[in-house]
């Protein structure tokens, strides 16, 4: 089986390529992105202290996730329950990101993506998917973006949802995510050395796309 791994920081479009590149391929795509806002969901709506260690270990004992493919769109089960209409939110999103960090969480979905990988031709995306998940991948990509940029989608995509966002708190949101993400303590967002990087500040989605098909073209010939 082969795998192409895409890492890179918070905005830079790495779900979306993912999706593109993997479906041009006929590969699977796997969000592990999802798998770990859909842990973060339970957190925050069982108001579990993720600073508290035994009550994270005991929450993440009770968490089973399950993907699945209907209509060829990735659908993310928590418990036996769609969580997948949840998962986008700022309050996930900022949760997901300090309880990724956490080694309860890490350990609960590591398998399940080793797994995937194992049986299937798989894009997967997230932060250390080159350098941790996936270490023996056949492509690896590390996309990113100017913060300014990835702020600059982030407030055009919540204008088109009729909210009125306020683009200096997104960008400083992003900074911050980004600190936290490069700075824990466990499989923290770094570039793999053998990964090829790719900035998409100037770039559309098509010209990413073919950048990266192109990657991969090289890499598994």
């Amino acid at each position: 089986m082969a795998a192409i791994a895409i890492d890179g920081p918070a905005g830079a479009g790495k779900s979306t390529i993912a999706k593109r590149v993997a479906n041009e391929l006929g590969y699977i795509y796997v969000d592990t992105g999802a798998m770990y806002r859909a842990m973060a969901y339970y957190m925050v709506t069982n108001n579990i202290d993720i600073e508290d260690n035994n009550a994270l270990e005991q929450a993440c004992a009770r968490i089973k996730i399950e993907i699945s493919y209907e209509n060829g769109a990735q659908q993310v089960y928590l418990n036996g329950e769609n969580v997948t209409p949840y998962l986008r939110t700022e309050e996930t999103g900022n949760m997901a990101s300090k309880s990724s960090a956490k080694a309860p969480v890490r350990a609960a979905l590591l398998d399940l993506q080793r797994d995937m990988a194992q049986e299937y031709n798989v894009v997967m995306d997230g932060r250390d998917i080159g350098t941790n998940v996936l270490p023996k991948a056949e492509v690896k990509i590390y996309l990113t973006a100017s913060s300014h940029e990835r702020a600059n989608r982030r407030y055009k995509e919540l204008v088109e949802k009729g909210e009125k966002p306020d683009f200096d708190k997104i960008e400083a949101d992003i900074i911050e995510r980004d600190n936290r993400d490069m700075n824990r303590t466990i499989a923290p967002l770094k570039r793999a050395e053998d990964a090829v990087l790719v900035d998409s500040s100037e770039m559309g989605i098509e010209e990413v796309v073919k950048t990266i098909l192109s990657i991969a073209e090289q890499k598994t010939v």
